[in-house]
């Protein structure tokens, strides 16, 4: 409990001038007679040497200690003096109950030795007992005992008041540090940040060369979308294409590497691996849960007007270079590399809803998913013709068993997807059905009772 925690000097044991003045007393009212000088010299001197150099410095266990020994020594030498010696035994224990969980034990100790030893030294030296009564003394050193510890309960509660407020005031630092964070951490992917904020990781310009898979999309039909569409109609697509398709990513547990327009760059292997096979296995079930996804998001953007928007997917397996790429004050979380291009050329060469991946990816997921071959195709940035695979939607080829039924016609769009349905929506859902069957129905006869009349 220092006065100086702020860089001021000050007195941290007050007890001492009680120490002083009750030396000083007790020789005045012994008339000093040797035996009260000595006390008052071997008490006093130390005392005074305790203020000068204390008054610069923090407390410490050594300087209690010795201010323990000095009250224990007045206490015993003067063979407990009842009013006196309450007086400085509850400083002691203020000493005691301020001071660290550890050392009180060792001060109350200290205490207790040293109250027997001085009290035997005056017994020997003074064999009759020593009176307090019809003095004023231990009134005196009772009285600035209780001043002294009002001044310091006075202080602890000033203490205890600071840091409140200085608690407060940390707390909403906190908060506002921790609401910056939240918001700067949309910005980075979360295998990134998290290691740095749990073990305080160092962050320089490293990288390293790895195996990876690697996935680019985007959306086939949004250039020629957005020469005809507002932009907060387009903003708004984006939008919501984006936050579905990083949730699917996070999910997956994908490293989202970067937006790219309407294309996004999702990679699997580092920092986190779970082997090159299931980080290929992880990746393409993402790709097939986006696709799907797209499906969805379709239809909700076919009642709003919006037509012919599908993903398109390209997927590769191979060793690029990973890492923090940039400079000391600004830095990027990224892949370069020759299969990190091959992707992105695959995803190029796709169709509408199509996944491609290349021979690599193909290896090692062909024994999980329905591949076919798509085919040999002559890529930018590379010499020899590159083999590709489709991968299969797993609902089509489940038939019956398929969650989902998706089927568009000119002025036709069935769109059933049994995983969102609830069981209170299944009657609804048959009404509907076969409200528009009457429908087709009543419309075909219409159609060939038209065709049927004599032209």
């Amino acid at each position: 409990m220092s006065s100086r925690n702020n860089g001021r000097q000050g007195f941290d044991y007050p007890e001492l001038f009680v120490l002083l003045l009750t030396v000083f007393l007790i020789a005045w009212n012994f008339d000093f007679g040797h035996s009260a000088l000595a006390l008052m010299i071997v008490i006093g001197v130390p005392s005074v040497m305790l203020l000068i150099y204390n008054y610069s410095r923090d407390v410490s266990f050594w300087t209690t200690s010795i201010v323990v020994v000095l009250l224990a020594a007045v206490i015993g030498a003067m063979q407990f003096c009842a009013v006196l010696s309450l007086s400085l035994i509850l400083m002691i224990g203020y000493r005691i109950i301020i001071s660290h969980p550890d050392n009180r034990f060792k001060l109350s100790i200290v205490a207790l030795v040293n109250v027997g030893i001085f009290y035997a030294v005056s017994w020997i030296m003074v064999p009759s007992r020593v009176s307090c009564a019809n003095t004023i003394v231990p009134d005196l050193v009772l009285l600035a005992s209780i001043v002294v510890m009002l001044w310091q309960f006075g202080r602890v509660y000033y203490q205890y008041v600071a840091c409140i407020e200085s608690s407060q005031q940390a707390k909403s630092r906190l908060g506002t540090m921790v609401s910056v964070i939240n918001k700067l951490t949309r910005f980075i992917q979360p295998q990134i940040w998290q290691p740095i904020v749990k073990t305080d990781s160092p962050v320089d310009v490293t990288n390293k060369r790895a195996r990876l898979t690697i996935m680019f999309s985007d959306i086939v039909g949004f250039t020629e979308l957005s020469d005809s569409l507002s932009a907060d109609n387009l903003a708004d697509i984006l939008n919501t294409y984006m936050h579905h398709m990083t949730g699917i990513a996070n999910k997956h547990g994908a490293v989202l590497d970067k937006f790219i327009g309407d294309g996004m760059v999702c990679f699997f292997g580092e920092p986190n691996s779970r082997g090159a096979r299931q980080d290929a296995l992880d990746c393409v079930a993402m790709a097939i849960d986006m696709r799907r996804e797209m499906r969805s998001l379709r239809q909700k953007w076919r009642l709003m007007g919006f037509e012919g928007l599908y993903v398109r997917i390209g997927i590769t397996t191979g060793y690029c270079h990973v890492g923090n790429f940039g400079s000391k004050s600004r830095l990027s979380y990224t892949l370069i590399g020759k299969e990190a291009n091959l992707a992105s050329r695959l995803e190029s060469a796709a169709g509408k809803g199509e996944i491609f991946i290349s021979q690599t990816t193909y290896d090692y997921i062909c024994h999980d998913y329905e591949c076919e071959f798509a085919g040999n195709f002559n890529l930018k940035g590379f010499d020899e013709p590159i083999q590709a695979w489709q991968v299969l939607d797993p609902d089509v080829h489940k038939g019956q068993s398929s969650k989902w039924v998706d089927h568009t016609l000119p002025g036709f769009n069935l769109h059933l997807n049994f995983k969102d349905m609830k069981n209170y929506d299944y009657q609804e859902i048959k009404s509907q059905l076969s409200f528009a069957l009457e429908r087709l129905e009543k419309e075909e006869r219409v159609m060939m009772m038209g065709e049927d009349e004599p032209k």
